[in-house]
């Protein structure tokens, strides 16, 4: 996906996480680059509601008919919402990553690690 194609208002890891900022909390999902390299999602592992996290902490789990895959926090906080579409719907994330297939949400505590992630356009470039 070129970098004009990537939603201007995420930020992302360089192991492919997304996150939308939202205040205090941000929602977080894996990239399209990501899910297209995974293939057809079969099964999501969502984190458990109230879980506290630091920034690079497995928090779930994407499996493809590929392989399994964990998803790093991508910053610190405490998970307060998760998708249960993705859960009963897996290839939500196939289709809608950056929409419906989104996978939780975290109420960061640490909102000094945000300069950390890329942007955009230098996950764009980091795709290639």
């Amino acid at each position: 996906m070129s970098a004009s194609k990537i939603p201007s208002d995420l930020f992302f890891q360089p192991s492919h996480e997304w996150i939308r900022v939202e205040g205090d909390t941000v929602t977080c999902g894996i990239s399209d680059h990501a899910q297209a390299e995974l293939t057809d999602v079969v099964f999501v592992e969502l984190p458990a509601l109230g879980k506290t996290v630091d920034a690079g902490d497995p928090t779930a789990v994407v499996e493809s008919v590929k392989a399994a895959s964990d998803i790093y926090a991508p910053l610190s906080g405490e998970v307060i919402e998760v998708n249960p579409a993705v859960e009963n719907d897996p290839s939500l994330v196939n289709t809608d990553p950056y929409g419906a297939g989104w996978i939780f949400k975290l109420k960061i505590t640490k909102p000094d690690q945000l300069p950390s992630l890329l942007t955009p356009e230098a996950y764009g470039e980091m795709i290639g």
